[in-house]
């Protein structure tokens, strides 16, 4: 009785394909990818000055809040412009960045599609919740990012002291800056899906990730580290205990799926 479910098994993972029909599939998953987000960068080019003025908020919530580091107290929330093509360079990466955020469910799926091949019929149900999950666990993730943000500006510009400075940030090393917080936090937030999925194609173990816990704990005091643009203790924190959560959510999620 044993021997049936192995061969059934096996019948479930009849997706085998050779090496030159795993890169068509992977070209094929990239090329709607890619397709998706010039597509999303498309409506960010009308999205720029509402996002803009969002990215800015946080900064000019700052000067408001010490008008001594402002060159004029009662519009303090300018940033400045240091060459000619910033502004349009500038445009550019931001459209290009709100075009991968609108295309993400799309670029999510592409992925989940190219590894269902190696899936059980059981397991490939999961595409539908696994793209929901995995753009929500983003969203999450940009919101701690604008959660820590204003926290992560006291703290550094702090360092400035109160007198005799004057705060006068690039607008492209700003929006640059919020950015890549946005896009660590987002993609660190995906850990607990790259997790599970590596269980679900027999990778990795509950086991496993139960006893390498005191290693993962380094790992991700490390990642936390480097990955937070800021740099600041709040920031790597506030990463460190949702990705410690996360953790374990996937170590029970891997057990209920008995991996």
């Amino acid at each position: 009785m044993a021997v049936i479910p192995r061969r059934r098994r096996r019948r479930e993972r009849s997706g085998d394909m050779s090496l030159v029909e795993h890169l068509g599939e992977l070209r094929k998953r990239l090329v709607i990818s890619a397709l998706a987000i010039v597509g999303g960068s498309l409506a960010g080019w009308f999205l720029y000055w509402p996002v803009f003025r969002l990215l800015t908020n946080p900064f000019c919530d700052f000067m408001r809040s010490h008008p001594q580091f402002a060159r004029d107290p009662k519009d303090p929330c300018d940033l400045a412009i240091f060459s000619i093509t910033e502004a349009f360079v500038l445009r550019l990466k931001l459209t290009l960045f709100l075009g991968l955020l609108i295309a993400l469910p799309v670029v999510l799926y592409q992925l989940w599609a190219f590894i269902t091949p190696g899936l059980t019929e059981r397991e490939r149900k999961f595409s539908l919740p696994f793209v929901f999950i995995s753009v929500l666990l983003f969203a999450l993730g940009g919101w701690f990012a604008f959660f820590t943000l204003p926290r992560g500006l006291n703290f550094l510009l702090g360092f400035a002291g109160d007198q005799r400075i004057e705060v006068v940030l690039s607008i492209g090393k700003y929006v640059g800056f919020v950015m890549l917080i946005v896009l660590a936090f987002g993609a660190s937030f995906e850990f607990p899906i790259v997790l599970i999925s590596l269980t679900m194609v027999g990778v990795l173990t509950s086991r496993q990730l139960r006893d390498w816990r005191r290693y993962v704990l380094l790992v991700i005091a490390v990642f936390a580290a480097v990955i937070t643009p800021s740099a600041d203790p709040f920031t790597m924190i506030a990463m460190m205990i949702p990705l410690l959560i996360f953790y374990e959510l996937a170590i029970l999620f891997s057990r209920i799926m008995k991996r």
